[in-house]
């Protein structure tokens, strides 16, 4: 039987960045967006790459931009088109898991397109990890437009390969040192995929985790349950990002205090503290790289790529 946790050794991962002038193809998988937040970041990447986008990108249905097929056809037009060199999502919210579905790993592998998102575009990382294809976490085309100079070009520098060397001045939850590949996302969107075939590969990764708007309790419960389903026998070392907007009840207890009690006694090394996910700082990862995490020094090391 295959091991549902394999994953290839970071070394056969493909990364392909940007180059200035090339294509990139905006999606909105997801949950719809402001359309003029959207146009401003259209205007800002235009500046570097040729944009493309469908004027069917604006639809909605309730919480959704647009019905189920709408968004993976979008999706599946992006893949299937080779001078796509980059799929990025306009912005987050609720709705990829509707459409993976049809979605084949070897779409993703064929001309090997970067991915760019997070929150809920975590569903499609896990798909590009299933087809070890490299992808960035970061922030999305609504976004784009409101933001600094300099956290644009950071993010510009992210997508075209440039990454800092390392994270540093991270919190110690558990210590110790590993190497690993760099996967992971929004724990609620993962854990909704636990127990079905669109659950990232995780054996040998080094995990990174980030949430927004969940109780104290509720990160209780889906780590808890991640436990249970033995998934955190399979990972290296844990990084946990932003959990924001996790309210504490009149328990007193604090998301961090439940971060650090299920994840302590893992017996792997794991760190808090990386500012990314839902903060304006939202530092943009590199899924599918090699790196190294020194719990102990509260250091996450960046290795270099061994393809482009």
């Amino acid at each position: 039987m295959t091991d549902p946790w394999a994953l290839p050794a970071f070394a056969q991962f493909t990364h392909h960045y940007l180059a200035p002038g090339a294509r990139v193809a905006l999606i909105a998988p997801a949950g719809p967006f402001e359309r003029a937040e959207f146009e401003r970041g259209v205007l800002r990447l235009q500046q570097h790459y040729d944009v493309r986008y469908s004027p069917a990108i604006f639809e909605r249905q309730g919480f959704l931009a647009g019905d189920d097929e709408r968004r993976r056809s979008e999706l599946q037009h992006a893949l299937e088109d080779a001078s796509v060199a980059a799929i990025i999502a306009a912005r987050g919210g609720y709705g990829v898991t509707r459409i993976l579905p049809g979605l084949d790993p070897a779409a993703v592998s064929r001309h090997g397109p970067l991915l760019v998102g997070f929150s809920d575009i975590s569903a499609l990382h896990a798909l590009w990890a299933r087809a070890a294809v490299g992808s960035v976490h970061g922030s999305m085309a609504a976004w784009l437009g409101q933001t600094s100079d300099a956290l644009f070009e950071r993010w510009r520098n992210a997508v075209e390969g440039r990454f800092p060397a390392s994270f540093e001045q991270l919190e110690t939850i558990s210590p110790g040192v590993a190497d690993g590949v760099l996967l992971g996302g929004n724990l609620a969107v993962l854990t909704a995929l636990l127990g079905t075939a669109y659950f990232p590969p995780l054996q040998g990764a080094v995990l990174f985790l980030e949430d927004i708007g969940e109780r104290p309790y509720r990160v209780d419960r889906m780590l808890t349950t991640w436990r249970q389903a033995n998934v955190f026998a399979a990972v290296r070392g844990i990084v946990l990002g932003a959990f924001e907007q996790a309210q504490v009840g009149p328990d007193g207890v604090s998301v961090h205090d439940v971060l650090r009690e299920r994840l302590s006694d893992l017996g792997i090394p794991v760190v808090a503290g990386l500012p990314a996910g839902h903060v304006d700082d939202n530092a943009e990862l590199p899924f599918g790289r090699g790196v190294t995490l020194d719990a102990t020094k509260g250091k996450l090391f960046v290795h270099e790529r061994r393809n482009t």
